[in-house]
């Protein structure tokens, strides 16, 4: 269960506003938007159509699923907002875009991304490890992506900077097919 003892309904993707080099990327992506909407749960994210963004909202809607886009107005110039979204918040900042996709979601999923979305990430297991919130936290280590993010925060609890339980709190996928699952047993699990 979420924190206020609620099955989850809709869950907030972080991801790149650019593809990566990969394919491999845009696909998981892809399956990620699939299975969300697949299992009925709505997806909240940045609300862009270009990149990571842009594929896995674009699946959730060819789905048929419920896609809530969350778009600060000073990136309009350089995230297109996407014309065909069930709804799209525009917000004044970043600022108030990670707390609107934060209160939106019940679970919160980190793709592949650059800058951004490693801010959005590292903020959000933050706010769990302060106890601000009691959701669900995947990162989706697409093709070893976060193998050194991983690595990293293997070495911050060695030299005692996060404690094991604050990062055993992250739960990782290889695979997009799994998200779902390890979602649902986190609930009935948390």
């Amino acid at each position: 269960m979420t924190a206020g003892g609620e099955a989850i309904r809709a869950v907030t993707v972080f991801c790149g506003a650019t593809p990566g080099q990969g394919a491999g990327y845009v696909r998981a992506a892809a399956q990620l938007g699939r299975a969300v909407a697949d299992a009925g749960l709505d997806l909240v994210y940045g609300g862009a159509t270009i990149g990571l963004m842009g594929a896995v909202a674009n699946a959730a809607l060819r789905a048929g699923g419920t896609v809530t886009g969350v778009l600060p107005r000073s990136m309009l110039p350089h995230e297109i907002a996407h014309p065909g979204l069930t709804k799209l918040h525009l917000v004044p900042d970043m600022h108030a875009r990670k707390a609107l996709m934060s209160e939106l979601g019940d679970a919160f999923v980190t793709l592949p991304g650059g800058l951004g979305t490693a801010e959005e990430f590292f903020e959000i297991l933050t706010w769990s490890q302060l106890g601000l919130h009691h959701k669900p936290c995947v990162l989706l280590d697409t093709d070893g992506y976060y193998r050194p993010l991983l690595a990293f925060l293997d070495h911050t609890v060695r030299e005692g900077f996060a404690a094991s339980t604050d990062v055993a709190r992250l739960l990782v996928c290889r695979r997009p097919e799994e998200v779902i699952a390890v979602l649902r047993a986190s609930v009935h699990h948390g």
